[in-house]
């Protein structure tokens, strides 16, 4: 196809090649049978003839080429020079022909409305509305190819270039096309959402309406009334004083008159035409198949689309059998890792955990079952503050509310006791009767056999199907093994609480508890810290090591570090520490990341910022004093009470805190188990990789993690191998979309994104509201790290960061203080901040991009809020 022009009736979906998402949608709706204003495209073949009569387009591309998204001058100056040279261009003789043609016949004594279609815009993953320009009530020949012209130079205004230079796409291959749309002069217009766009309920209708054309609207020069419809009811109503409107002129283009006092504040739309419009919107979603975002207007006492395009901003919602309402919470904000997932890592997280689903990449879990027991209602929602609180907080926001109807279908009372009551039985025995320091190695000395009882059921040479095996541990071992090893956790954390109360009761001391939560013996990720600046240690004492060290690669890494003299003492250490923390890496909930045995470079800035930070031996100096100190302020607190409380009372503190110590250590332990059986099941994962690479079936290794563990096996059975590759590259598509969704804490199978509320408190103006978890008040310099092998943190600076688990612990001895988007009490960063003495806030939304590299802050700890002091100069 190569016309010039195409009509809105010769037009369908599949025509955005030719005129652009606008241009697409509007025809699909005429095609459909939807009231849409009458018109024609002028195509990306007129653009293109257009653009090739101007020989110095290729000069302005190859400039375009090299702007960056940060040099607004440098684009403003561009951007202008090139929108000045077309808009003085000729359009092709041919091209003109054409659309006057198109004009004439839909009818030369018309009104237009003259609109840019980009080739990229309206799409379900980019939006490119506003780029571009729109002229209105456009009269006559001269006007029209007037406005042609400047819609297609508009493509190069600064926002559009902006917005190519950020989303990376090439200048030379977004097209444009222009729709010529018949003009209709509405009594009342606006903007219909057939979902709610700010909490994203898709079963609410978000409609807002003004007088005159919807430019106003818009362009924000007035607001709008806002009506919602729910189910074919009105829900709410906010009527909005507009001051103005704006109109076509006799003359063409529009004027802008202000409105009568008394139709200020009428109700643009009146009820019945509200739930008429909510049902128009609702036959478009529906016929698209996805939620919309409708421009519409009221003309002659009949509604028209002028525009629909698919609705952007709202995070995806999976998909249930029934009509429930279902509540979800992110898997990933619990684990601290919200990037997102490969569909492996979702299939291992569902097959592992049956209430797993996935929704725009990344793992949530449906938590309705279990609110069918009203202890759960409350406790649930009590658990989850303490790893994250404004997911706590949103949990029971809605759980509360009054409308919400909880499953008749409950879990059997044996089900529940047959988990709960061991549980509760190890609590209380580690409680009263247990030797704590035993229990420890208890738990040690089990984790291993049921690692290697996993390594010889996976990876034995006589095991049939490897997969069949992961599945099957994941299954029948994971899950009870895990509930053996966390209640003795889950006791440390109890004897916690029951000792903050006895000491606020007893001896009216707050602060006593930070101390006893240092340096506490067995803690598997403190270790790992300390043996990172072991390595640390050993490498600043050999520069030819520290070189090799810090241009080394993973292909090359064990093999070139054998070359190196005097570095047996690192070579050993470094096996011994993989050999015990090997398997763990940042975000290692997700098993398609590559751990730390097979990318070693990947530790190499952690033991450079230790060498930078921290003197020889100062790690574990720090940690052997703050155990010291813990164990006298034990003796003291055991003293005070014995003082003013009494013998028994005294012994039953030295109890407390000794089961405090030598269990609060376990915090990690039943995640290290989990990790360590990933690390097992990706390595069964990854041969069975290797076997389809060989066999064709695969391009590459690393293609498996696109796949799910059932199809990763009918694929080693020779199903699907033909379309195995368009899969692959499908999702790849989709997990770049994915990456750009900001996963919610809790949302409701409606869509309803649930915020939860920050407790109030006082804070100085301005200051960022978080969660308080490790206190302290600190200053210094703000360093954002993003991901822990690029970090660069130097003494004194205060990490700022999106998220941290095991795989960021390198780090924590660098940071003078902690900053988080996501956490509680009891998620890893808070943990290992308390147990290093540094302040933390966590829970502080986009923290990363509010805060910027190089500011100087102020970090609360104590009463939970960071501020900015001092901003650092940006480019």
């Amino acid at each position: 196809m190569d016309k010039f022009v195409l009509y809105f009736n010769e037009i369908d979906k599949d025509s955005l090649h030719y005129v652009g998402g606008k241009g697409a949608n509007l025809g699909e709706m005429t095609r459909a049978g939807f009231p849409v204003p009458q018109g024609f495209c002028v195509t990306t073949y007129a653009f293109k003839a257009f653009i090739e009569t101007c020989d110095r387009m290729n000069g302005f591309f190859n400039q375009l080429d090299q702007v960056s998204v940060e040099k607004l001058d440098k684009i403003r100056a561009l951007g202008q020079q090139i929108r000045n040279h077309l808009e003085n261009l000729e359009i092709p003789h041919e091209v003109e022909e054409a659309i006057v043609r198109a004009w004439r016949q839909n009818g030369d004594g018309k009104a237009y409305a003259v609109r840019s279609s980009a080739t990229v815009e309206d799409l379900p993953g980019t939006s490119f509305a506003g780029q571009q320009e729109t002229y209105l009530n456009v009269l006559g020949k001269d006007q029209l190819l007037n406005a042609i012209r400047r819609c297609w130079a508009s493509l190069f205004t600064d926002r559009a270039i902006s917005y190519r230079v950020k989303n990376g796409f090439d200048h030379r291959q977004v097209f444009l096309s222009v729709v010529v749309q018949e003009m209709v002069f509405p009594a009342v217009s606006g903007i219909m959402f057939t979902a709610d766009p700010i909490s994203g309920n898709r079963t609410i209708t978000s409609i807002d309406a003004s007088f005159g054309l919807g430019e106003a609207l818009v362009s924000g020069l007035v607001s709008a009334d806002l009506y919602q419809v729910r189910s074919g009811r009105i829900i709410q109503k906010k009527i909005s004083n507009k001051k103005i409107a704006i109109y076509s002129n006799p003359a063409g283009g529009t004027i802008t008159k202000d409105l009568a006092p008394d139709q200020q504040q009428a109700q643009a739309l009146p009820d019945e035409r509200i739930i008429e419009l909510a049902e128009l919107g609702k036959k478009t979603e529906h016929h698209y198949g996805t939620e919309q975002d409708i421009e519409w207007c009221l003309a002659n006492g009949r509604f028209y689309v002028v525009q629909s395009r698919p609705i952007t901003s709202l995070y995806p919602v999976p998909k249930f059998a029934d009509q429930r309402l279902h509540i979800l919470v992110s898997m990933g904000h619990i684990q601290m890792m919200t990037d997102v997932m490969k569909p492996m890592a979702i299939s291992v997280f569902s097959t592992m955990i049956p209430i797993a689903v996935e929704a725009g990449g990344r793992a949530f879990g449906d938590m309705t079952p279990l609110f069918g027991i009203k202890a759960l209602r409350k406790m649930v929602p009590l658990v989850l503050r303490r790893m994250d609180e404004q997911m706590g907080a949103a949990l029971d926001e809605v759980l509360n509310r009054p409308t919400i109807k909880f499953p008749h279908k409950r879990i059997p009372f044996r089900t529940v006791a047959s988990i709960a009551f061991p549980v509760i039985k190890t609590i209380i025995t580690n409680i009263f009767i247990a030797d704590p320091i035993a229990r420890r190695e208890v738990v040690n000395h089990f984790i291993e056999e049921s690692v290697n009882r996993c390594r010889e059921n996976v990876l034995s040479p006589g095991v049939l199907s490897r997969i069949d095996a992961v599945k099957r541990d994941m299954r029948q071992d994971v899950f009870p093994a895990l509930l053996k090893v966390a209640p003795n956790w889950v006791s440390g954390e109890v004897v916690s609480e029951i000792i903050k109360k006895l000491l606020s009761k007893w001896l009216g001391d707050m602060e006593s508890f930070h101390a006893l939560s240092r340096s506490l013996p067995g803690n598997i990720t403190t270790e790992l810290g300390l043996m990172i600046g072991d390595l640390a240690d050993i490498a600043r004492q050999n520069q030819q090591l520290l070189d090799y060290l810090q241009n080394a690669t993973d292909a090359d890494f064990y093999q070139d570090l054998n070359e190196i003299s005097n570095s047996v003492a690192f070579r050993l250490k470094l096996e011994e520490f993989m050999f015990k923390f090997g398997m763990r890496c940042p975000g290692e909930i997700d098993i398609s990341k590559p751990r730390w045995n097979e990318t070693p470079t990947t530790l190499v800035s952690a033991m450079i910022s230790h060498i930078r930070t921290m003197a020889p031996g100062e790690h574990r100096t720090k940690f052997q004093e703050a155990a010291e100190e813990a164990e006298r302020v034990a003796d003291n607190i055991v003293k005070q009470v014995r003082k003013h409380k009494g013998l028994i009372q005294a012994r039953v503190m030295r109890r407390l805190i000794h089961v405090y110590r030598n269990l609060g250590g376990l915090r990690e332990h039943h995640k290290y188990l989990l990790i360590r059986h990933f690390d097992i099941y990706r390595q069964a994962i990854l041969e069975e990789a290797d076997k389809l690479v060989q066999a064709g079936a695969l391009s590459e290794r690393t293609d498996v993690f696109y796949l799910t563990l059932d199809e990763l096996q009918a694929l080693g059975r020779g199903a699907f191998t033909k379309n195995v590759h368009r899969l692959i590259t499908s999702r790849k598509h989709h997990e770049e979309l994915n990456k750009r969704l900001t996963p919610p804490r809790v949302m409701t199978s409606e869509g309803e994104v649930i915020t939860g509320r920050h407790r109030d408190m006082k804070a100085p103006e301005g200051a960022l509201i978080g969660t308080p978890v490790s206190s302290g008040v600190v200053e210094g310099i703000a360093r954002i790290v993003l991901h822990p092998e690029d970090a660069a943190l130097n003494q004194g600076e205060i990490m700022v960061a999106p998220f941290t688990d095991p795989g960021w612990t390198p780090l924590f001895n660098s940071a003078k203080a902690l900053v988080m988007e996501v956490g509680g009490m009891m998620t890893h960063g808070a943990v290992v901040a308390r147990e290093y003495g540094i302040p933390s806030v966590v829970g502080i939304d986009n923290a990363t991009k509010i805060i910027k590299d190089g500011d100087y802050i102020r970090v609360d700890g104590t009463r939970g809020y960071v501020q900015i002091l001092k901003q650092t100069k940006q480019d």
